[in-house]
């Protein structure tokens, strides 16, 4: 029975150091909820530009874009609810002394989503350790709703873009949207965050968008290159326009990190399968749309008979649970490839956009030449 004491006894004495151990207010979930912590809870909004505590909804009629509509009430009844960012500007969203945490961000953009981008700079670095546009990075590449449904992002109706990605920074956070649109947009948004100290051993949030031209002879469609240093890969979204008939989703992703050459490490066996899915997507001879916490095939656009001649696929996997690590660089890659006759193989000229969702130490390598605005355009 000694033995026993034992590791009861020592079990006990974890859970009492547990418990004595200050919380932080980082990575809060159901198991610790009732934990109280000296972090301090901020929020910035167009009715509070830069979140501090006691002014929110202060702006008086003439300061704010809903001015007009609120003039028979005034100061405190919804004068300042959105920005209008004009073609050309970048507005910058936030900007926040750390330490601390981006927990939640919320927006609904008009107009074309390709055509707004978010870049997210960590502790005063000059380039941006997220530069996606606004769509592509909650999910919706193609520019149209479709319901997302996950833990990392999700999208409700009727175009509600919502981030709960984690965000951690330790002396400052500036987040701007680009508008390179020949209109303004207006936006609504939100983005809440914690005021606290920060572990160690956190890294930061990065995410790249891709969108090459099409390459039938490229030996396999690039997610992401380049990343140097030590971290986890969290995440793909991937915006697939088919341009051939038949199943196009043959093609492996392989993850080359940590000095492989010419043979990746991780290896999957199809698209559908990465993505978490099997068969084509396929119940009774149609694709199948899914949402669900870590893995999707949340939208599928067919062709309407005129204007909407191709079938295009948006398909997301966050790798929440079973993070891939590495200590010194990491790519991903995976196969165009589809089917011909006789049972071979297709490399297929596929029409592709990916975002790639990692967090790293810094500093970081810099990020390709985002598209230009042609060729971000949905075409």
């Amino acid at each position: 029975m000694r033995p026993l004491f034992i590791i009861v006894s020592f079990l006990v004495g974890c859970l009492q150091m547990a418990a004595q151990t200050p919380f932080n207010g980082l990575n809060s979930n159901l198991g610790n909820l009732f934990r109280t912590s000296d972090a301090k809870t901020r929020s910035i909004s167009p009715e509070n530009f830069t979140g501090e505590k006691g002014k929110g909804g202060m702006a008086k009629l003439g300061e704010g874009a809903a001015s007009h509509e609120a003039r028979e009430l005034g100061q405190g009844w919804k004068v300042s609810p959105y920005i209008i960012i004009e073609p050309g500007e970048t507005f910058t969203l936030a900007e926040i002394e750390g330490p601390g945490s981006i927990q939640h961000i919320w927006m609904t953009p008009t107009g074309n989503w390709r055509f707004y981008i978010l870049r997210f700079y960590w502790d005063d670095e000059k380039e941006p350790s997220v530069e996606v546009p606004v769509g592509d990075f909650f999910g919706m590449g193609w520019g149209e709703y479709a319901h997302l449904n996950s833990l990392a992002i999700s999208v409700n109706p009727g175009r509600a873009f919502n981030s709960y990605w984690q965000m951690p920074f330790r002396k400052k956070c500036r987040i701007t949207m680009e508008n390179i649109d020949v209109e303004p947009t207006r936006l609504y948004y939100q983005i809440d965050y914690t005021l606290t100290e920060v572990p160690k051993d956190a890294a930061y949030f990065h995410a790249q968008f891709r969108s090459p031209d099409v390459d039938k002879d490229k030996e396999a469609y690039t997610i992401v290159d380049g990343i140097q240093g030590k971290g986890q890969y969290v995440g793909t979204y991937m915006a697939w326009q088919v341009n051939n008939n038949g199943w196009w989703g043959e093609g492996e992703i392989k993850f080359y990190m940590d000095g492989d050459k010419k043979f990746p490490t991780i290896a999957g066996t199809g698209t559908e399968d990465y993505f978490c899915g099997s068969y084509n997507f396929d119940v009774g001879g149609q694709y199948t749309e899914y949402s669900t916490p870590y893995a999707g095939l949340h939208q599928v656009i067919r062709p309407d008979g005129t204007y909407n001649a191709n079938t295009r696929f948006g398909m997301y996997r966050w790798h929440i649970t079973d993070p891939v690590r590495f200590e010194k660089d990491l790519k991903i890659t995976i196969q165009d490839l589809g089917w011909r006759s006789g049972r071979r193989y297709l490399k297929q000229g596929s029409k592709i956009s990916s975002v790639a969702i990692w967090y790293q130490m810094e500093p970081h390598n810099k990020f390709p030449e985002l598209p230009t605005k042609d060729e971000l355009e949905i075409r």
